[in-house]
């Protein structure tokens, strides 16, 4: 077995032993991803390999191991960072270089993790596929000619294919659990406020989170254990303790109250999909836990409730993308007016331009209250079902997609459609939930998500939970055979 084909604790293991380096660790990145980048398109920006060998050796001399120390990872490309340049997949911020790093990357940088680049996603977010970035398609490692999934495809993909061993994504409505699902690998959306916003750009501030996409849910432990906690930068961030997250790993979950909701169970969702959770939900019963089934009404309103209150956050967000404060900006105008009009019309793709358009309808004086504000309303009463449910159980199980990995092209004309691929992870966001995605079983070879949703922090229970599963299945084992030995 390759070193590129390892997680990140088997690579802590051979590091802390020293048999092996992070130098030989960074070749071996380097040739898989000079094998299949040119296939999957996961990088917009890779960084330059003397450069990152460079570093590999200055941390090898420190013959210090602790923590992520030579153990390299990408970020999708929302993530503010002074040495790379962050474009959000878009025209707008095309040769963008911030001055900062966001706090979760300085987190890995303290650590001596090795940043290999920025990755593709759907541009400021905004996406199910990552179809929709002004550079370039990322293809699924499973089937080259269907998408990752999004926004954070980049980053689902480079996991899936050995390019990196972990990545760091966001997720507003299932951008980091629906692409996990979709390239068969571990996304978590932790609680809001668990791990800190500052330096990522913002999409719907209320909704995003950062977190990471792993190949199992050991990884996800160990990576949580680095980027979470308090950020005073963030004033959304919040002041509670973070456990050691291993600790969480190898518990018995005999007597664990699994609810599985009936209405995340409809005709939407593909009957391979809902097999393969109902499969997993018997595996649990056998390992001891009770499963029982629950019901979250407000469940069907959670969605337009979403495209109300995201889009609306978006318009005030990117606003500041004006070619004169930030962006691109179009030169040949000739009053300033004509020069914001032209600049956002050059740079945004129509996607970026529906949600503005959407967003700032809704906020208009005369529709505020009939939009908007019955939107929140809304928004309490899905998050009111979670804790109705939570009172009685530990963790909540449901698909995390509807369908497997959906073919290129094959959505992109159907906006409504393409969002009907959130229905079942954008109420977690609503409720500002913990929600992780494992892989579950395949469908004509294609992988399967399971959705594990839980507390507010309690993002421990999740890992309990899901390393559990992944003790008594092989599905998180299971390689795309785009080059894989």
């Amino acid at each position: 077995m390759e070193l590129f084909e390892l997680t990140v604790y088997e690579l802590q293991e051979k590091i802390k032993k020293r048999e092996i380096s992070s130098e030989e660790i960074v070749k071996s990145i380097y040739k898989r991803i000079n094998e299949v980048e040119n296939t999957i398109k996961s990088f917009i920006t890779l960084a330059d390999e003397k450069n990152i060998l460079e570093n590999a050796k200055k941390i090898d001399a420190k013959n210090e191991y602790n923590g992520l120390a030579g153990i390299p990872y990408a970020l999708k490309d929302i993530f503010c960072t002074s040495d790379f340049r962050t474009t959000c997949s878009s025209k707008m911020l095309e040769n963008f270089v911030p001055t900062y790093n966001a706090s979760a990357t300085v987190k890995l940088r303290e650590q001596d993790a090795i940043l290999m680049g920025k990755l593709n996603m759907d541009e400021f977010a905004m996406g199910s596929s990552t179809e929709r970035s002004a550079f370039h398609l990322t293809c699924n490692p499973w089937d080259l000619e269907r998408v990752p999934g999004g926004s954070s495809g980049g980053s689902a993909a480079a996991v899936a294919a050995g390019e990196i061993p972990f990545a760091l994504g966001t997720d507003t409505g299932g951008s980091l659990r629906q692409p996990a699902a979709f390239c068969g690998v571990v996304g978590l959306k932790p609680t809001y406020g668990r791990v800190s916003r500052w330096g990522v750009i913002a999409f719907a501030s209320s909704l995003d989170q950062a977190g990471p996409i792993t190949k199992d849910v050991r990884d996800t432990a160990i990576i949580m254990n680095e980027i979470a906690g308090y950020d005073s930068l963030d004033s959304n961030s919040l002041d509670v303790e973070v456990p050691d997250y291993t600790q969480f790993l190898n518990q018995d979950i005999k007597g664990l109250k699994i609810g599985y909701p009936k209405e995340y169970f409809q005709e939407y969702v593909t009957q391979e999909v809902k097999d393969a959770v109902i499969n997993a939900l018997k595996k649990y019963e056998e390992l001891g836990a009770v499963v029982e089934e629950v019901s979250l009404p407000y469940t069907e309103y959670a969605l337009p409730a979403y495209y109300l209150i995201a889009p609306a956050e978006a318009s005030a967000n990117l606003a500041r993308f004006d070619g004169v404060r930030f962006g691109y900006r179009d030169t040949n105008a000739e009053n300033v007016l004509d020069m914001f009009k032209q600049s956002r019309s050059a740079a945004f793709n129509n996607e970026v331009k529906r949600r503005i358009l959407f967003g700032t309808n809704s906020l208009r004086s005369n529709n505020y209250e009939d939009y908007y504000l019955k939107a929140q309303k809304v928004r309490r009463l899905v998050r009111d079902d979670f804790t109705r449910v939570f009172k009685d159980y530990d963790v909540i199980v449901a698909p995390t997609t509807p369908t497997t990995a959906f073919k290129i092209g094959e959505q992109i004309n159907h906006p409504i459609i393409l969002y009907l691929n959130d229905i079942i992870t954008v109420p977690v966001n609503l409720a500002g939930l913990p929600g992780m995605s494992i892989p579950c079983g395949f469908s004509d070879g294609l992988p399967i998500g399971m959705q594990l949703i839980g507390k507010p922090f309690d993002e421990g229970t999740l890992i309990k939970a899901g390393h559990a599963f992944e003790q008594s299945t092989d599905y998180h084992k299971a390689k795309p055979a785009v080059g894989v030995k």
